[in-house]
């Protein structure tokens, strides 16, 4: 089960490296325009700054969980289980957020969540064996 809550975090740490690029790189692309549901390329150039700090929040909560597999790994069982349990958490958190404050964006909360999650049920159950 640990194995398995690692790779699930390491995915979800990886979703959130696409939505970083999304964000911060590509947010006036029209992929992202798609993805996020804006008017317009000119709706996306005056939320770009806005966008583009989120991106880097997505980005940090994947390099906290990325370094909690890699330590975990490399034998510090509790520093690296508490940052896959932070940053998966609060990846978590967030898609709680964007379910409860905009229903409409239940598929987008649920692609940002349900992975960390599963890696944190996964991780917690392989702990507690």
């Amino acid at each position: 089960m640990i194995i398995t809550g690692l790779v699930l975090a390491g995915v979800a740490a990886l979703v959130h490296v696409y939505i970083f690029f999304l964000e911060s790189i590509a947010w006036t692309s029209d992929r992202a325009i798609a993805i996020f549901g804006l008017p317009s390329r000119e709706a996306a150039e005056a939320q770009k700054d806005l966008a583009f700090n989120q991106g880097f929040y997505n980005l940090f909560l994947a390099v906290l969980v990325a370094l909690g597999i890699v330590l975990f790994t490399a034998g510090a069982t509790a520093v690296g289980a508490t940052l896959v349990f932070a940053g998966a958490g609060s990846m978590i958190a967030a898609s709680l957020v964007l379910l409860l404050s905009s229903p409409d964006k239940a598929s987008s909360a649920l692609k940002q969540g349900v992975v960390p999650a599963l890696g944190v049920l996964a991780l917690a159950v392989g702990l507690a064996l």
